[in-house]
C-alpha cells in the first residue's frame, strides 16, 4: 500500500495568496477612505424598495447629514443602502459604498460616488468602524444586526473610542431593546451602562441632532 500524499504545498500557496488579497483590500480601503471625514455609517435592509416609507426616511436622514457637513458610508448595495447613498449624493457629500461580493445578491447601487469592492466581510467591517463618527441603524436583517452588535461589543470592551449608535424606528427596534433589557441586563449578562450605548430615535432631524450632540468635528 502506498502512502497517501496531501497537497500541503498547494494549500500553503493558496493561503499565502489569500493573505496578500486581504492586505490589498486593507491598503485600498485605507488609501481611499483617508479623506472621508467626518462620516456616518448608515445600515439597513437591502430588501426595501423605493415605494417603502423607510426608503424615503433613509434618503432624508442621509441628505440631512450631508447638508450638515457629514459624509455617508453604506454597504453600497440596494434597498436602504441605496437610499442613504442617494440622499448623501443629493446633499453634496461624499457618498461611499463599501460593496461586498456575494454570489446571489448585492449589486452595487449607482448613487455611491466613492466605491470600494470587497471579497472579505471582516475587512469591510473594519472600514465601517474606523472611518465613522456614528452608526445609524435602520431596520434590517442579519447583516444589519451583525454590524450593530459588533460596534456595541467594541465600544463596550473599550477596543474603539465610543461613538453614537442610533437605532431608527421605534416599532421595529423596541422588541429587541426589551429583550436585551429583560434577558441580558436582568440576568447580569450586561451592565446597566451598556444600555446607554444605544439611542432609539424616529425623526430624521432628531437623528442628526443626536449625533451632533455627541460628535465634535
Amino acid at each position: 500500500m502506498t502512502e497517501r500524499s496531501y497537497p500541503i504545498d498547494d494549500f500553503t500557496v493558496k493561503e499565502s495568496w489569500r493573505l496578500f488579497r486581504i492586505i490589498a483590500e486593507f491598503v485600498d480601503g485605507f488609501e481611499t477612505m483617508a479623506e472621508i471625514y467626518p462620516a456616518v455609517s448608515i445600515f439597513g435592509s437591502s430588501r426595501v424598495g423605493p415605494e417603502d416609507p423607510l426608503y424615503e426616511k433613509a434618503r432624508t436622514i442621509a441628505r440631512l447629514f450631508a447638508e450638515d457637513g457629514f459624509n455617508v458610508i453604506t454597504g453600497g448595495g440596494p434597498g436602504l443602502m441605496e437610499a442613504a447613498n442617494r440622499g448623501a449624493a443629493e446633499g453634496g457629500a461624499m457618498s461611499v459604498g463599501l460593496n461586498i461580493q456575494l454570489p446571489m445578491e448585492q449589486q452595487p447601487n449607482s448613487y455611491a460616488n466613492v466605491r470600494l469592492d470587497f471579497r472579505y466581510f471582516f475587512v469591510r467591517k473594519v472600514l465601517f468602524i474606523r472611518y465613522a463618527q456614528a452608526y445609524v441603524v435602520l431596520p434590517g436583517g442579519f447583516g444589519t444586526l451583525d454590524e450593530l452588535f459588533e460596534a456595541l461589543t467594541l465600544i463596550q470592551t473599550d477596543r474603539i473610542k465610543p461613538f453614537p449608535v442610533i437605532l431608527v424606528g421605534n416599532d421595529y427596534w423596541t422588541g429587541l431593546i426589551n429583550w436585551v433589557r429583560d434577558r441580558l441586563l436582568e440576568t447580569g449578562k450586561i451592565s446597566p451602562d451598556d444600555l446607554d450605548l444605544i439611542q432609539l430615535v424616529d425623526d430624521p432631524d432628531e437623528v442628526v441632532a443626536a449625533v451632533k450632540r455627541m460628535v465634535i468635528v
